[in-house]
């Protein structure tokens, strides 16, 4: 084989891959544990969207939303926390990635009034059966 080379593939340390994933989570979990008890100790344990009431059997269901989307917003007056079922704080992410990839489908954009009317002959129908 002369003159082809041989790519060289640099092996990736799986330790050390390791090792970032296992710090990083150790910093979110730290970061959420924060503003999460503080959050459960200013607000009730209600959902802001559904309205479920907690207790402590199922608090691991209640969530902090931050309202503005910035994780490190995390005034001590809790203005930025909202406490969410983990349903509507999925469906609340949802709809955020939704205008992040569509934008606001409401802004600018008038209705047109409906031309279509289903019942428009309904009355000639029924005085034709009336005969």
């Amino acid at each position: 084989m002369v003159g082809r080379r041989r790519a060289i593939k640099k092996k990736k340390d799986p330790a050390k891959l390791d090792a970032i994933v296992k710090k990083a989570k150790v910093q979110i979990s730290e970061r959420e544990k924060g503003y999460r008890e503080q959050s459960l100790k200013i607000h009730p344990w209600v959902c802001g969207r559904c309205g479920k009431t907690f207790t402590r059997e199922n608090l691991h269901l209640l969530t902090v939303h931050h309202i503005d989307h910035d994780h490190n917003n995390n005034p001590p007056d809790g203005s930025n926390w909202e406490n969410l079922c983990i349903y509507c704080h999925d469906n609340e992410h949802q709809k955020m990635n939704e205008y992040l990839e569509f934008g606001d489908v409401a802004v600018n954009k008038e209705s047109e009034a409906a031309t279509h009317n289903p019942f428009a002959d309904l009355k000639s129908l029924l005085d034709k059966d009336e005969k």
